[in-house]
């Protein structure tokens, strides 16, 4: 089996023996977010091509993220909603305060879901809440649980580092209750070059078993990787496998209707699914 150049791929150790053996997983997510869930596809026995679809990069401007940080004393409150803004949101405070850590121990700090927890914790930081449904309306509602109701959220000031396209519901619904937010830009994510050749020819001779998708974005790049906005045919006979609803949605968008998405969104839950659908394939 040849290997694409533009491709990592990694095999596991012992694969006769485990449950996945044979099975080969595509992931679109980039390998350093991606390496939670390869690693415990490998240990299944899978086989898994990082054929990454987005790309991570500095935000089109500091501006917006400085302006907050300058003024971080005037917030309530920090919110993140991927390991990403917590990266990019800690290493612009380390090199534009000299108080760092101290600048923010002030503010009840949410994350959603247990990755971004994590992340949070790695930075020197804590979350006061983690919200269990990794989307925005898991967040809200544990942010207004943790406050005591909605109408506690009147006068609250928020400040939401986050990627350059992101959806408007949190914040949206956060000032609907009398709150302050600022939403600003910390990071965006940028499609990468990937050669199409190598992923179509791996599509196209049935060589993957499934490919994983894990935002809108790792969706709609796919779809212009490939060439088609239809993805039905790209991709039929292959398990697609969604970290969540949002992303289900887009995945919907590009003509796709047989969709594997686990009840938990994360991605131990993915693989979980993953692993028992393709067991029985």
């Amino acid at each position: 089996m040849d290997n694409p150049d533009s491709f990592s791929l990694r095999h596991p150790e012992e694969p006769g023996r485990l449950p996945l053996a044979g099975k080969i997983v595509m992931l679109t997510r980039p390998p350093a977010q991606s390496a939670e869930m390869a690693a415990r596809l490998e240990i299944l026995g899978a086989t898994v091509i990082h054929c990454p679809t987005i790309q991570i990069a500095e935000p089109s401007s500091w501006e917006a993220l400085d302006a907050a940080i300058d003024r971080i004393e005037k917030y309530d409150w920090l919110i993140f909603t991927s390991t990403n803004g917590v990266e990019f949101f800690f290493r612009r405070l380390a090199e534009k305060r000299d108080d760092g850590l101290n600048a923010v121990s002030h503010l009840r700090t949410c994350a959603v879901g247990p990755a971004t927890a994590r992340a949070l914790a790695l930075a020197g930081g804590r979350a006061e809440i983690t919200a269990r449904e990794s989307k925005s309306e898991g967040m809200l509602r544990a942010i207004i649980e943790a406050v005591g109701g909605e109408e506690k959220l009147n006068g609250q000031r928020f400040l939401l580092p986050r990627a350059r396209v992101a959806r408007e519901i949190l914040p949206v619904e956060l000032t609907r209750h009398g709150a302050e937010v600022d939403a600003v830009e910390a990071y965006q994510t940028i499609r990468p070059d990937v050669d199409r050749a190598s992923l179509l020819r791996w599509i196209n001779e049935n060589r993957v078993d499934a490919v994983t998708f894990t935002s809108p974005s790792t969706v709609t790049n796919f779809a212009l990787i490939i060439g088609a906005d239809d993805l039905r045919d790209s991709l039929r006979g292959i398990l697609i496998a969604s970290i969540g609803p949002v992303t289900t949605e887009a995945l919907r968008a590009h003509g796709l209707t047989e969709i594997l998405q686990p009840q938990t969104y994360n991605a131990a839950a993915l693989v979980e699914a993953l692993a028992e659908t393709l067991t029985h394939r």
